[in-house]
C-alpha cells in the first residue's frame, strides 16, 4: 500500500469515526428515553419486571397533560402560519429587490438566531409587560413567531436561489400583476422551502421553553412547561413517555418533509422528461 493510499484510508477513518461519535453523543440521550417510557415502575428507571404502557395511559387520561398539549398545539400552529406568510414575503421581497439595503434587511432577520433564547426572553418580557401581553396567547405566539421567521427565510432564500427568473419575466409579460405572479408562480415553486419552513417553525414552537417560562405564569401551561414543572415536582415517568411522543412527532415530520421533496423531485423529472419528447 502506498503512503499516500494510507494516509487517505487514515484520514477517512478518522473523519467517519468523528461524524458517528458526534452523532451517537446526540442521539444516545434521545434513544435511553424509550426504555424509560416503558418502565413498570413508578419512577424514572428501566423495566426490571416487565414492559407496561401505564405511563402512556396515564398521559393520554389526564385531562392537564392533554390540555398543555393542546395549548402547545394551537399556538404552534398559530405562530407557524404566521412565520411562514411573513418569512416568505420577507424572503421573496429580498430576492426581488437584490440590493445592499436587502441584504441588510436578509441578515438583519437573522438576529433571532444569533442572540441567546434568554436573552430574547428577557427583551420580550420587559416590552410584553408595557403591551401588556404577559401570560396571553397572543403574546406567547408573537415570541413564537419572532423566533420561527429567520428559519422560514432561511429555507424559502435557498428554494429561491434555484428559481428561474425568467418564469416571472414571462407571467409579467404576459400581463400577471405582482401579485398574481407571486401566487401563481413563484410559490408553486418555492413550495418546498416553505414546507421546510413550516416544519422547522412548528417544531421550535412546539419545544420551545425559555420564553414560556418568562412569559407566561398560570393562564397559559404548554407541554414544554408542564415538563418543566413535573421535573420540579414529581419525576413521573409519564414525563418520558412524553418526550418519546415528542420525538416519533419530530421524526414523522422530517420524513414528511423529505418524502414531499422526493416526491417533488421525481415529479419534476417526470414533466421535464415528457417535455423532452
Amino acid at each position: 500500500m502506498m503512503k499516500g493510499d494510507f494516509r487517505e484510508i487514515f484520514g477517512r477513518g478518522m473523519v467517519l469515526g468523528g461524524a458517528w461519535t458526534v452523532l451517537a453523543f446526540l442521539v444516545l440521550p434521545m434513544v435511553v428515553v424509550i426504555p424509560v417510557s416503558i418502565t413498570d415502575q413508578y419512577y424514572l428507571s428501566l423495566p426490571q419486571d416487565g414492559v407496561s404502557l401505564q405511563h402512556y395511559a396515564a398521559f393520554f387520561s389526564n385531562d392537564i397533560w392533554l390540555s398543555a398539549t393542546g395549548q402547545s398545539i394551537v399556538i404552534a400552529v398559530a405562530s407557524t402560519i404566521a412565520a411562514v406568510v411573513l418569512g416568505t414575503l420577507c424572503a421573496i421581497g429580498c430576492w426581488r429587490l437584490s440590493t445592499n439595503a436587502s441584504e441588510a434587511v436578509r441578515t438583519f432577520m437573522l438576529i433571532p438566531i444569533i442572540v441567546p433564547t434568554i436573552v430574547q426572553a428577557l427583551a420580550m418580557y420587559r416590552f410584553w409587560i408595557d403591551l401588556r401581553l404577559l401570560d396571553s396567547y397572543l403574546g406567547v405566539i408573537l415570541a413564537h413567531t419572532l423566533v420561527a421567521i429567520p428559519y422560514v427565510i432561511i429555507t424559502v432564500s435557498a428554494s429561491l436561489a434555484n428559481f428561474d427568473v425568467r418564469l416571472e419575466q414571462a407571467a409579467r409579460s404576459l400581463g400577471a400583476s405582482m401579485s398574481e405572479t407571486i401566487r401563481l408562480v413563484i410559490m408553486p415553486r418555492i413550495m418546498p422551502g416553505m414546507l421546510s419552513g413550516a416544519i422547522f417553525a412548528f417544531t421550535i414552537s412546539f419545544d420551545e421553553i425559555v420564553m414560556v417560562l418568562f412569559l407566561t405564569s398560570r393562564n397559559i401551561y404548554t407541554l414544554p412547561k408542564r415538563i418543566w414543572d413535573g421535573i420540579e415536582d414529581h419525576l413521573d415517568p409519564t414525563i418520558a413517555a412524553v418526550a418519546t411522543l415528542l420525538i416519533i412527532v419530530t421524526l414523522a415530520l422530517l420524513l414528511f418533509e423529505l418524502w414531499s421533496r422526493q416526491r417533488r423531485a421525481a415529479r419534476l423529472k417526470a414533466l421535464a422528461a415528457e417535455g423532452g419528447e
